[in-house]
């Protein structure tokens, strides 16, 4: 059985699609599945036909996000592991071998993550931070969205659930209960940064979305003080943190170009 299964969700995306499925070269078996998210457009659906008739698993389900679109494709997949790929971006070769062998030799860890390349409107390098640090995500989410999962934890986490922040959501999860991770040190997968993509939405909407993220998660948001304790942030992650991410005292703008100065730059958060 494979040690692996990607899900990639599809929403009028079939072009990209093709791609990222291309770009899943490994030198061992991988469950994959892309999931059609009821998407619209007749290029994407023509391209999902390809993807059928070259034998790729292609499972077609009423809109409902992301979320709803990653869960469908865990339900049909046996793989121990789990990999989201968003249609639009690329992995690495050996990337998920890379990641599984991470997990297999840490089994007290809940996900494997690594770094990632930009592309698209931009170019340059994220650097994840090097452990899974609970206090700073009450203020950001850190964490790569296209990190390798395994299954029991997912599940046993509730899955992506919501629409908006749901990869924010789901590492809030795990850290309720208290579970660990393991940093690659390597980049994984390539970004494509590209406009009209819904996560501008949800920044738009970030006070909305954050305050339900603090109300699902309230007894960990709760223990803000005692994670500080356990994070040992460097004084500036201490003194800016809260200003930068938590009060909102900075415009979306202001954030975005600070994120992008962390992306170009390849700082660590």
């Amino acid at each position: 059985m494979p040690r692996v299964a990607v899900v990639i969700p599809c929403f009028n995306d079939g072009l990209l699609a093709i791609e990222a499925v291309r770009s899943v070269q490994e030198d061992e078996d991988v469950e994959l599945v892309v999931v059609d998210d009821g998407s619209t457009d007749a290029e994407t659906k023509t391209a999902l036909a390809e993807l059928t008739r070259n034998g790729a698993t292609v499972l077609h389900k009423a809109n409902g996000g992301p979320a709803s679109a990653r869960m469908a494709g865990v339900d049909t997949t046996t793989a121990p592991y789990l990999f989201p790929l968003d249609a639009d971006d690329l992995l690495l070769p050996g990337s998920l071998r890379l990641l599984a062998d991470a997990l297999d030799a840490a089994p007290q860890t809940a996900f494997a993550y690594g770094d990632y390349e930009i592309f698209g409107d931009y170019t340059g390098y994220y650097r994840s931070p090097e452990h899974f640090d609970r206090w700073a995500l009450l203020y950001a989410n850190h964490i790569p969205a296209c990190s390798l999962i395994r299954r029991e934890e997912l599940v046993e986490a509730g899955g992506w659930m919501r629409q908006g922040y749901e990869d924010w959501d789901l590492w809030l999860a795990l850290a309720d209960r208290d579970r660990r991770a393991t940093y690659v040190g390597a980049a994984v997968y390539r970004h494509r940064v590209h406009e009209g993509r819904r996560l501008g939405a949800d920044r738009a909407d970030h006070r909305r979305i954050y305050a339900e993220l603090r109300r699902r998660h309230s007894e960990l948001f709760a223990q803000r003080k005692e994670l500080r304790r356990e994070s040992k942030p460097t004084f500036w992650k201490r003194a800016a943190y809260p200003i930068v991410f938590g009060k909102k005292h900075f415009p979306v703008w202001f954030e975005e170009w600070l994120k992008r100065q962390m992306f170009t730059r390849g700082l660590r958060p």
